[in-house]
């Protein structure tokens, strides 16, 4: 059995009347302690970090403790949903977009295969790519999907280093624009600095855009990864479209989230629908 969009919609006639209730209330109660649109930021953040949350094992660390994703944020919201949800239409999954449906939770969730799977903010461009290829996922694919950088912040242990010690000699990285390091490190103040954020996408790091690439043009993205797409001739190019038009990257980051939600999805008989996100059924 495949993804369908008509696999999984809550066949109680309340759901997605409840669903979508609540997440208004949600949004009211929660937005003004997120440092981004929490409807943006909350899901495309965990969408992006849950394409390898498919398995779990009691024994071991799970996926959602993995260092990569213990930044994250807004579980509690999702859980609440779960659970209201539940009590709702118990063993029922919903969707209230036009998006293919039909996953199941999984039993296994293993911090280390979250550590193999997520891409490091300081891979070069050969890295990106091969870790994209290893998921079915295109050159496209990671131009687009880096495009999710326009929200959200980063952590200063994710980039001093490109800004104090590059080469290990106290130096700056030289795909960085002068002036953005210098700005940086009004942020970041040195290499020892673990708990400043800076806004991925300066200036605009609250809005779902495509000033991303505008910057990243400029030299101005905030990871080495980032950086590492002006590097090749393929994705240079791409970024230079989808820095071009709004329109564009909107209607591509659409399709690349859709190929990315369908990497190792569980259908059919495979896995289960939790009773409780963060834990598998008893």
């Amino acid at each position: 059995m495949s993804l369908s969009l008509s696999i999984c919609h809550c066949s109680c006639s309340t759901c997605d009347f409840f669903f979508l209730n609540y997440f208004a209330k949600m949004l009211l109660i929660f937005n003004k302690f997120f440092l981004c649109d929490l409807d943006y930021c909350l899901f495309i953040r965990v969408a992006m970090h849950q394409y390898c949350w498919i398995r779990q094992q009691l024994r071991e660390k799970t996926e959602k403790t993995a260092a990569p994703n213990l930044p994250l944020e807004g579980f509690d919201v999702i859980e609440e949903i779960k659970t209201q949800l539940e009590e709702t239409c118990p063993g029922s999954k919903t969707s209230l977009w036009k998006v293919l449906t039909g996953r199941r939770d999984g039993k296994i969730s293993i911090a280390s295969e979250a550590l193999a799977n997520l891409i490091s903010p300081f891979s070069n461009f050969n890295t990106l790519k091969k870790g994209f290829e290893k998921k079915s996922l295109t050159v496209h694919d990671l131009v687009v999907l880096s495009g999710a950088h326009t929200i959200g912040v980063g952590h200063c242990n994710l980039f001093r280093k490109r800004l104090y010690n590059f080469t290990g000699n106290g130096d700056a990285g030289p795909s960085l624009d002068a002036e953005y390091a210098a700005f940086l490190k009004t942020k970041c103040l040195n290499l020892s600095d673990n708990t400043s954020i800076v806004g991925m996408d300066r200036d605009s790091s609250l809005s779902f855009d495509n000033h991303y690439f505008k910057q990243l043009k400029l030299n101005q993205g905030l990871f080495q990864s980032d950086a590492a797409l002006l590097t090749d001739n393929e994705a240079a190019n791409i970024v230079e479209e989808l820095g071009a038009n709004s329109d564009k990257y909107f209607s591509e980051f659409a399709q690349s989230m859709k190929r990315m939600g369908a990497i190792g999805v569980l259908t059919g008989s495979s896995g289960e629908i939790r009773k409780k996100c963060n834990v598998v059924n008893s």
